[in-house]
């Protein structure tokens, strides 16, 4: 099996707090650390445990931050090509409260590889499903030469004037930033995830299926990195073969096991 993802990196300083700090007030950092992050790379790590292999084409900062997320996420197992940029390396910091919430601060414009960019753009033609989060239009139309093609509604900006077929579309329900936007033509399939509600997978005719949430296999410890964690098993899924409707329910998996780690990598299906 060839996976691979289109996408952005944010390098994340998370700290764990007992609430997230009301305007005016200081809080205590209960424990700190740092890592490569941001959708792209928390679902190529997944992909690659999955997979046992994942390319990863990126653009990332020429500093010292965008050459350490690079280096790293090949520790992680992820065959990354980059293409370097001359600004900084974008950053985030995300606080992790005593529930598990995650709420997250980002620093600097979303990254992105373009079609034009040096990168082994001829081996997504051989992959069997390729996740897309970040990029231009002829980035998205080399990743749609894949078998498989789903995609975040995070890239609306490209996803609208590339007007590529998506087999599924993925979006958080509750996230105002991942609202959906009519594409042409329409993708194939949406799935609309929902917390501890499971979510809803929407086909093009408008028949919906819901799935139930999967249970969590220890206590809650970072909601990090759950919703890039199942877009990862969905597109592990559909490329081996499953339907949509069973690909959710692997989805839903890694998504669950996410979230009893610290981070993103902490826990995950292998």
């Amino acid at each position: 099996m060839q996976v691979a993802v289109v996408g952005h990196v944010e390098w994340v300083e998370f700290v764990r707090v007992d609430h997230v700090p009301a305007p005016g007030e200081i809080v205590h950092a209960l424990e700190t650390w740092q890592e490569p992050a941001g959708g792209g790379a928390v679902a190529a790590v997944q992909l690659a445990r999955l997979a046992g292999a994942c390319l990863f084409l990126t653009a990332l900062g020429d500093d010292e931050l965008g050459h350490r997320s690079a280096r790293e996420l090949e520790e992680l197992g992820v065959r990354v090509e980059t293409a370097w940029r001359p600004e900084p390396q974008r950053r985030a910091f995300v606080h992790v409260d005593a529930v598990a919430e995650r709420t997250i601060t980002v620093i600097g414009e979303r990254m992105g590889p373009h079609g034009d960019d040096p990168l082994p753009w001829d081996e997504l033609a051989d992959a069997d499903a390729v996740y897309f989060t970040a990029g231009d239009a002829e980035a998205l139309r080399a990743a749609r030469a894949a078998r498989q093609l789903v995609a975040t509604t995070r890239a609306n900006e490209v996803l609208v004037p590339a007007q590529v077929q998506l087999d599924v579309l993925v979006r958080s329900a509750r996230d105002p930033g991942e609202q959906y936007v009519e594409l042409e033509p329409p993708p194939r399939f949406v799935a609309e995830t929902d917390g501890t509600a499971g979510g809803t997978l929407v086909e093009a005719n408008g028949t919906a299926t819901r799935w139930a949430a999967a249970p969590l296999p220890g206590p809650a410890v970072d909601a990090y990195g759950a919703g890039d964690s199942f877009a990862a098993g969905l597109t592990f899924a559909l490329a081996s073969g499953k339907s949509p409707v069973r690909a959710v329910e692997l989805g839903a998996r890694c998504g669950a096991i996410c979230m009893t780690g610290r981070g993103p990598y902490e826990a995950s299906v292998k």
